[in-house]
């Protein structure tokens, strides 16, 4: 079995890699971990939307229940991929945690801010290598934006403006009637198994396979589903922390488990240190997007998404969910520039992806980008604006006591309930 620290250990051994979950982006994770380490297990509840690991990996063990899974091969494996829906993601990650398995998760962390400040502290109780899904925290284009604004090329900045083209489908799709309670469970699929700790309703293919972010109780709808991405940038290169209010304008939800299928939310973020206060937006489908100063007239933002940072000095803007090609705008002052924002020091490149650095920092390389200490705030950060949309209401955020003030009711949303048998965490 891999071992780090274990004396003469080459960087070159094979961690033998779990994966749960693997249908969907978990292909991503059994593909990586098959094709560069060991894969040595594979769990779903349903193989069906995971036939093509069955059909190229036949020999590898397969199993429906995570837990399972590691009380049988425990000792075989060293690092668990966990690429379920959001209301899964805690207890299998806590559940490999508690074996001392490395645990690499999608975004975003997990369903709850109690649970991301939960997956915090286990990584360091269990002391494991973590990583959250986050593509473009591994990219060139976001270490471009943190050079940039570090030499001071941006200036000060308190305005940042985020958009998508979300909530669509196949993800996003209401349906026609919200009595669901007609429906056979598919016999290849553990309907059980697959709510884990939620409260238990009848299936529905409403739910499952791809249309259960848009249930609060199994995702966290558009928001939840992109912010990790969009905010990525701003919230590491302005070292923005908590907000203290989030403001949300939305349309009326389809019902009051289904998300709200367009809103704006405002985070408004305290001063840090010498850096001014930020207040920046989320932009969902179906409203209008204000174009950053210097914009082209004429010229439509990027309808899929970006994000823009206003500074004193420039403005700096990224289309799409991810910072992959930052720009100072205008264009011809971009180009102007291009000279000289070549000759400021490179931050150092981390390769292709999350799992392949999270690989790398198994074998002893350095911590991920979006270990848990990163990515536990940054979703925490998401998740109150996830909480804003659910409920309508403006939130102060008390975030030493994780309470929202004068709001008890919430209580119930940063910690949910659970079902008998799915209580993990409570003693970290």
């Amino acid at each position: 079995m891999f071992s780090i620290g274990k004396p003469g250990q080459s960087a070159n051994s094979k961690i033998n890699v779990a994966v749960v979950g693997a249908g969907g982006m978990g292909g991503y994770a059994y593909r990586r971990a098959g094709s560069m380490e060991n894969l040595v297990a594979v769990c779903d509840v349903d193989f069906r939307r995971a036939i093509q690991v069955t059909i190229k990996y036949p020999n590898v063990p397969r199993f429906k229940d995570f837990r399972v899974m590691l009380d049988k091969m425990g000792d075989q494996i060293d690092a668990v991929a966990i690429s379920t829906p959001d209301h899964t993601h805690f207890p299998a990650a806590i559940a490999a945690m508690e074996r001392g398995k490395h645990v690499f998760v999608q975004k975003p962390l997990a369903h709850n801010i109690w649970q991301c400040r939960t997956l915090q502290k286990a990584a360091k109780k269990y002391n494991v290598i973590t990583q959250m899904g986050n593509q473009g925290h591994t990219m060139g284009g976001i270490r471009r934006i943190k050079e940039w604004y570090d030499a001071g090329i941006i200036g000060d900045v308190s305005d940042v403006v985020t958009w998508t083209n979300r909530p669509i489908g196949p993800w996003f799709v209401p349906p026609k009637s919200f009595d669901l309670s007609n429906a056979a469970v598919p016999k290849e699929l553990d309907w059980d198994l697959w709510q884990g700790p939620t409260a238990e309703r009848h299936y529905s293919p409403e739910y499952v396979p791809v249309k259960w972010r848009g249930w609060w109780d199994y995702g966290c709808g558009a928001l939840g589903d992109i912010g990790c991405h969009t905010f990525d940038a701003p919230f590491w290169v302005l070292g923005l922390g908590m907000p203290t209010k989030v403001e949300v304008e939305r349309q009326q939800p389809p019902d009051p488990g289904y998300i709200t299928m367009s809103s704006i939310v405002t985070y408004h973020f305290p001063a840090r240190g010498d850096k001014p206060p930020v207040t920046m937006k989320w932009v969902e489908r179906g409203n209008k997007v204000p174009k950053p100063a210097g914009w082209e007239k004429d010229k439509p933002l990027p309808e899929e998404g970006g994000m823009y940072m206003t500074g004193t000095k420039e403005t700096l803007f990224h289309a799409g969910m991810r910072p992959a090609s930052p720009a100072i705008i205008p264009t011809n002052r971009f180009m102007d520039m291009r000279e000289d924002l070549s000759k400021i020091p490179r931050l150092p490149s981390v390769g292709a992806g999350p799992v392949e650095e999270w690989f790398t920092a198994i074998k002893g390389g350095p911590a991920p980008g979006s270990n848990f200490d990163y990515a536990a705030p940054l979703s925490e950060m998401v998740l109150l604006g996830a909480l804003a949309q659910r409920s309508g209401k403006t939130i102060e955020w008390d975030a030493k006591n994780m309470k929202v003030k004068g709001h008890p009711e919430f209580d119930t949303w940063i910690k949910e309930p659970v079902r008998k048998g799915w209580e993990y965490g409570e003693d970290i």
